[in-house]
């Protein structure tokens, strides 16, 4: 049984997820069902990540009661006013074919277009009429939180950003603390690329006789955020998923959050700027 935080609006989150992005058609749903039948109980999807039939039809093939299992899509830029946003919302359901989506967020707020606190309205009145249970954001900057909550009076409960050791994003998770945000964590790993390799992380995996990815993902946890890894394989899955059975000191802890870098992020994609349709 994996454990949950209690987000704001007094709703349970698992405390690490499964990414689906590229997953679609039968080889993305195979390793959907996969997942959920190793344990993972909170899938993240998005329209624009053009799987959330995939999704809905992997929740019904895996057997898993579908009470216990958190679905999470996002809002897409194009569809950032009130009317659009509604309408959108009911798509993702009926792709799903679900009666209701338990975590539901605005993918990128997309400032120069400056239509985020509408499409947050639409989203505090759908979770209003019981479509959605729990609602959020993501690559929400500080100034895009405080403007939709002094607009529309709710808080968000998850903030889900890029996270991961060289980009470590230190005031964000602070400000998102403060508001009582839960903040997730996309591209938790770091695409698995050159900071598994990183001599520090490598050091602290050999010292608990763990993996790179598994120590990584254990920081992740240690700081509070929800990491959203990602795998096709059943043997990736159940590595990534088996990280709650061992903790980092703080010395560790530490020593992976120094790696980060000045602007760590992987594609370059500021939310204060990036644009996402």
């Amino acid at each position: 049984m994996i454990p949950s935080h209690t987000l704001n609006d007094g709703h349970p989150l698992p405390v690490i997820g499964f990414g689906t992005y590229p997953l679609g058609g039968p080889g993305g749903a195979a390793a959907i069902v996969s997942a959920l039948r190793q344990g993972y109980r909170l899938i993240d999807s998005a329209v624009n990540y053009e799987n959330e039939g995939t999704v809905g039809e992997a929740v019904r093939r895996s057997g898993v009661p579908r009470a216990e299992i958190t679905i999470t899509s996002k809002l897409p830029g194009r569809h950032h006013s009130y009317a659009a946003a509604t309408t959108c919302v009911h798509e993702s359901l009926y792709r799903m074919q679900l009666d209701q989506i338990d975590l539901y967020l605005i993918h990128w707020p997309n400032p120069g277009v400056g239509r985020y606190p509408e499409a947050w309205q639409a989203l505090v009145d759908l979770q209003r009429d019981g479509l959605l249970r729990s609602i959020g954001v993501s690559n929400f900057l500080p100034e895009h939180l405080s403007r939709i909550i002094a607009e529309t009076g709710v808080t968000p409960a998850v903030n889900q950003v890029e996270l991961h050791p060289y980009f470590p994003q230190l005031r964000q998770r602070e400000v998102d603390a403060e508001l009582g945000i839960r903040t997730e964590s996309w591209s938790p790993l770091g695409r698995a690329g050159e900071l598994l390799r990183d001599p520090v992380v490598v050091e602290i995996a050999d010292a608990h006789g763990r993996t790179p990815a598994q120590v990584v993902l254990r920081w992740h946890l240690e700081l509070g955020a929800v990491p959203l890894p990602k795998a096709a394989s059943p043997a990736r899955q159940l590595e990534n998923l088996s990280v709650l059975d061992f903790e980092l000191d703080a010395g560790q802890v530490a020593a992976i959050t120094a790696l980060g870098r000045p602007d760590g992020r992987l594609t370059g994609a500021d939310p204060a700027i990036h644009e996402e349709f």
